[in-house]
This record gives structure tokens, C-alpha cells and sequence, in this order.
């Protein structure tokens, strides 16, 4: 009969922390070396609040749910966040310029090499800043995490990308046509509404599966996921911008272009580094926004999430601004060369027992 195989080893067991180890304290100077970057160019590093009444408006996005008990025995739904973002936006409205945050988040049904249940992000924004600005932050950021980790180029499963080149800049679109031959703006008219039937039968073509039940986003993510992703950030970083407003559902339209918004990507070695939006500051558009989304995640999920009125009420008040969402323990997977997440968390979370 045979014995039962070994259960792997607990991230406490000292000869797995002492493989782990190196890749802590790159992260500690990786850590260490972006705060210094932001306190030079006169940032303020804020700390937010992990509750909040909604956890975020995005379809795809699964939260933690929990509730407040009050003295009384009262009992008030809150969610753990999934990003500060609602938060710094409010503080913005408050009056600072440049914030920077170090935030735990946290995001149900996401677990692998790339993905954790708790993980750390790094948001900072600009007030009266084009997020043209984040682009060279992006560039920055990415030399300075290989000089303090010592590495000359970032890498992820054999793939490598030189941090000290700048970025591609590559929009949605051209992306679209290189890797997939597929007119992307063909299939948005001139008010940013999507046309699934073109898309599918642009897909199609291309020699990708198309499903009956499939709508345009879902196409569209397809294509990202199966022809472009793979491609970028290879040799060097690639920003990849201007997301259709259809996908962008916290950015502001492009001046050039109704159908795109001021949205970008950044990637390395293959791997989503960070999202940036010029932000929308419009609160009624961006109620209408929040209410699409949730309605797809009741028709996909069977769940939705409260809209913050409170982050409508700042937002109505935030100045004009740009802001990024960089996963922090991505950057330093790269720049130190672990090949899963866990390897570069002090404590990973337990996994979920079967």
C-alpha cells in the first residue's frame, strides 16, 4: 500500500524561510528605496482604512465580506477593500496634491504564481498632473527596483525585460492589429458603445474562440489574454494605453479620441505591473459607470457591491488628477527573480483546505 505523499512544509519552517529569505529583504530594500522615491518629489504617504462600505465597482473583482457590530448589537455591511483608490481619491477632494500609499488588499477567488487573497499595492497620485507624468514615474521605478535588488534586467519565467530602456508606448488599438490582426475601433462608434457582432466576427477570423454567450468584454479580454499579453514588455517595458472607455471605467475620455480613455498598462516580462488612469471627475458618469458594472456582476456572479455615496460626494469635489495602481509584490518578484508570490510575502496566507 503506498504512504500517503508528505503535505508541503509550512513558509515558517526554517529551511523554507531560509530560501524565502533573500527574496524578503530585496523586498524590504525595494520598499525602502520607493519611499525615498516619492518623499524627493515632495509626495505625501497616506494610510487608509482597510473597511470600507463598498469594496469597489468592478465586475470581475470578488471581495471579502464582513460586517460592523455595534454597541447596540446593530450590524453594518463592510468589505475589506480591494484597492485604496476610493479612499486617496477622497483625500484628494480634501485638499493634498501628491499622496503614495502602501496598502494591503484583498481579493476573493484569486490564488496562483501572480495572485494572492492579500497582497500589497502601491497607488500614488498627482493632482493637476497629466498621467502622462505616471508614465515616467513607471520608467523610473522600474530602473530604480533592479539597482536596489542588484539585477540588471527584471525576469519571470524565462523571459526578461531591461528596466533601464524606456517603455514602449502602445495603444489598445495598435496592439490589437500587431498581435492579433484585429481592428479593435472598428467595433466602438463615436460614443464609446461596443459592437459584439463585429468583434466576434473579427475574432473569428483571426482563428479565436467565439462562444454564443460571449459579450464584447468577454471578447475583448480574450484577445488581451491570448494574443497581446503574452508579447509585451519583452526586451523592454510596454505601456499599453489608451483602453477602450468601454474598459475603463474610472478614467476620463481621451481629448483625441470619445471612444478611448486615458488608461494604461504597464507590463514586463509578460506580467501586468500596474493600471493608470487620467481620472474621471465626473460623479453622475461615474454613478452610471458603477451601476453597468454591478448590473454585469449580478448577471455573471449573482452578487453585487453597494456604490460608495460618499466617493460620489468627493469625487464631485476632487480637482483634476491622474493616478496609478502598481502591484508592489509583482515588481519585486521581477526584480529579484522569485517565481511565485508567496516567495517574496513575509506571511503568506494559508490556502483554503479542500
Amino acid at each position: 500500500m503506498d504512504k500517503p505523499s508528505a503535505a508541503p512544509s509550512s513558509w515558517w519552517t526554517p529551511h523554507v524561510h531560509a530560501d524565502r529569505r533573500p527574496f524578503l529583504l530585496g523586498r524590504n530594500r525595494i520598499q525602502a528605496a520607493l519611499r525615498g522615491f516619492f518623499a524627493e518629489r515632495d509626495f505625501v504617504e497616506v494610510d487608509t482604512a482597510t473597511l470600507q462600505t463598498s469594496p469597489g465597482n468592478e465586475a470581475h473583482l470578488h471581495a471579502f465580506a464582513t460586517e460592523a457590530i455595534g454597541l447596540d448589537g446593530s450590524r453594518t455591511p463592510l468589505y475589506l477593500h480591494t484597492s485604496p483608490e476610493f479612499a486617496c481619491k477622497k483625500l484628494l477632494a480634501a485638499g493634498e496634491h501628491r499622496i503614495a500609499c502602501f496598502a494591503h488588499v484583498y481579493r476573493n477567488r484569486e490564488r496562483g504564481p501572480l495572485h494572492h487573497p492579500e497582497f500589497t499595492m502601491l497607488e500614488w497620485y498627482r493632482a493637476g498632473e497629466s498621467y502622462e507624468t505616471l508614465m515616467k514615474d513607471c520608467a523610473e521605478i522600474l530602473a530604480l527596483a533592479a539597482e536596489t535588488a542588484g539585477a540588471r534586467t527584471l525576469a519571470f519565467r524565462g523571459r526578461e525585460t531591461d528596466p533601464f530602456q524606456l517603455p514602449e508606448r502602445l495603444s489598445v488599438a495598435e496592439a490589437f492589429e500587431r498581435f492579433a490582426g484585429i481592428d479593435l475601433l472598428a467595433s466602438i462608434d463615436g460614443n464609446g458603445a461596443t459592437d459584439r457582432e463585429h468583434l466576434a466576427a473579427s475574432l473569428k477570423a483571426a482563428g479565436l474562440r467565439v462562444a454564443e454567450d460571449d459579450t464584447w468584454a468577454d471578447l475583448f479580454s480574450r484577445v488581451i489574454v491570448e494574443r497581446v499579453e503574452p508579447n509585451l514588455g519583452l526586451g523592454r517595458a510596454t505601456i499599453l494605453d489608451e483602453y477602450p472607455v468601454a474598459e475603463a471605467a474610472l478614467a476620463r475620455p481621451t481629448a483625441r479620441d470619445p471612444r478611448v480613455a486615458e488608461r494604461f498598462e504597464l507590463y514586463a516580462c509578460g506580467v501586468e505591473l500596474a493600471n493608470a488612469f487620467g481620472e474621471l471627475t465626473d460623479a453622475a458618469e461615474q454613478r452610471r459607470r458603477f451601476e453597468a458594472e454591478m448590473a454585469e456582476k449580478m448577471r455573471v456572479y449573482g452578487e453585487s457591491y453597494p456604490v460608495d455615496e460618499d466617493f460620489l460626494a468627493a469625487l464631485a469635489r476632487m480637482p483634476e488628477a491622474s493616478g496609478i495602481a502598481l502591484g508592489f509584490d509583482r515588481l519585486v518578484m521581477l526584480a529579484t527573480g522569485a517565481a511565485r508570490i508567496e516567495q517574496v510575502l513575509w506571511a503568506p496566507v494559508p490556502e483554503a483546505s479542500r
